[in-house]
């Protein structure tokens, strides 16, 4: 912030819960006030808000990685206020923290949020008249951070109007990509890691630390790979589905793997006993689409070797049949991530544009 004046091209921070010893956090980017009609411009306009969870494979990353700017700006240019939201992490977080964590985001969002945005911005001679609306919340999420924006279209309150999803993980864990024991790269032709690599990382934790914090970080050109991920827990997703135990560490159930025990019922003839994830029901998307879950937005590459097409697919066909407004876009060929591919902007602006249409249009 400068001197007696709102920034509106940083956000505001907060922290929105404390637990485990640790601060969780979020980021507030409310629109330039000229967005403000002019005739409410000397008076505070409560605005539609989304919550973007962002991706890591739930081990890995901070609200400003991987940072959608291309919805930020369009957003903004709404008036929509676009907030950025850290979750704790695995390990030692299961799927159980990251869902406590995204209720007390969007319940902080809806309640203490606005109190808080006046304090920090009392006494400035020029700051943004925006406040969220706590009945227009959205959410949105890259990869892992579908899967969060799943959980919250089930379980947050209040609940969201609107979901968006890119290549979101969680709209089907009963695949080999969960499950299966890969002996081959698997994704995007990466070499097999090993595990003695990540003992840290690996179940039974020794005095692994809590964080919802874990940013991105590479090895220099110098590097014998140049640019390869210098932060470990950059690469312990596809270890875990490499090993074929991610839902193991999702669910937090390593004794008896419930990874194992799904292995060998999934190739039974005949449908699934959901009694086998009966006690992690809740964490299971597919296991809660219900009528009431709010209009979504998916959009997945068909080539995504990460989180499978199959992911978006199944949770339109479980949306649809439940009578929900949904839009399942797929774009031929494409890999995980590719909005931040060199060109996206351009490439996929129609895209863009419509999803952002489809938010605006559910929040107001």
């Amino acid at each position: 912030m400068t001197e007696n004046q709102y920034d509106v091209g940083s956000p505001l921070t907060f922290i929105y819960k404390e637990i485990d010893g640790i601060r969780v956090s979020l980021d507030v980017y409310l629109p330039p006030d000229g967005n403000v009609d002019q005739q409410c411009s000397q008076q505070v306009k409560h605005c539609p808000a989304v919550v973007y969870f962002h991706g890591g494979g739930l081990t890995v990353g901070n609200k400003q990685s991987w940072f959608p700017t291309w919805l930020k700006s369009r957003l903004s240019a709404r008036g929509i206020i676009f907030i950025s939201a850290d979750y704790r992490l695995l390990p030692p977080g299961t799927g159980y923290d990251v869902l406590a964590d995204v209720k007390d985001a969007i319940a902080f969002v809806a309640g203490d949020l606005n109190v808080q945005i006046d304090q920090e911005l009392a006494g400035l001679s020029f700051g943004s008249r925006f406040r969220v609306d706590p009945a227009s919340i959205g959410v949105a999420g890259s990869s892992a951070g579908g899967y969060c924006a799943y959980l919250c279209a089930i379980h947050a309150v209040p609940k969201p109007k609107v979901l968006l999803s890119l290549y979101g993980m969680g709209g089907d864990f009963l695949t080999d990509q969960y499950l299966a024991l890969k002996k081959q790269s698997f994704l995007r032709g990466r070499e097999m890691l090993d595990p003695a690599d990540f003992s840290e990382y690996m179940y039974p934790f020794d005095s692994l630390p809590s964080t919802s914090d874990s940013p991105l970080a590479y090895h220099p050109q110098s590097y014998h790979i140049p640019g390869y991920p210098a932060n470990p827990r950059m690469l312990i997703t596809r270890l875990y589905l490499q090993l074929g135990v991610a839902l193991d560490y999702i669910t937090g159930q390593h004794e008896p793997s419930l990874s194992a025990t799904l292995r060998e019922a999934i190739h039974i003839e005949g449908p699934l006993d959901e009694a086998l994830i009966a006690d992690h029901k809740m964490i299971f998307p597919q296991f809660n689409v219900t009528s009431d879950w709010p209009a979504t937005y998916l959009i997945h590459g068909t080539n995504d070797t990460a989180v499978l097409l199959r992911e978006s697919r199944t949770l339109h066909s479980l949306l649809a049949k439940a009578g929900v407004e949904v839009i399942s876009e797929e774009l031929p060929g494409r890999e995980h991530s590719f909005d931040y591919q060199p060109g996206a902007e351009l490439e996929y602006e129609g895209s863009f544009d419509a999803i952002v249409q489809f938010l605006y249009r559910h929040l107001t």
